[in-house]
């Protein structure tokens, strides 16, 4: 590959192949960073419910208890 892109000017090399490769791959990129972004998304929802829930839990079940703990 090295020897092929050795004789092309450098606009070729850093636009119009990056440029093809996007367009050819552009549909699996964004695929996998769309399934990145979703995954991302429902973990911080699922910390936030579980967190949530042991909060509420805590609050009915300790009542006073709780507070002198503290």
């Amino acid at each position: 590959m090295q020897d092929i892109l050795a004789g092309m000017p450098w606009w070729v090399k850093w636009v119009a192949v990056p440029a093809i490769a996007l367009f050819v791959f552009g549909g699996v990129i964004l695929a996998v960073l769309g399934f990145l972004a979703n995954l991302l998304f429902k973990l911080v929802l699922f910390v936030a419910l579980v967190g949530g829930l042991i909060w509420v839990v805590g609050k009915f079940r300790g009542g006073s208890e709780s507070r002198r703990d503290w």
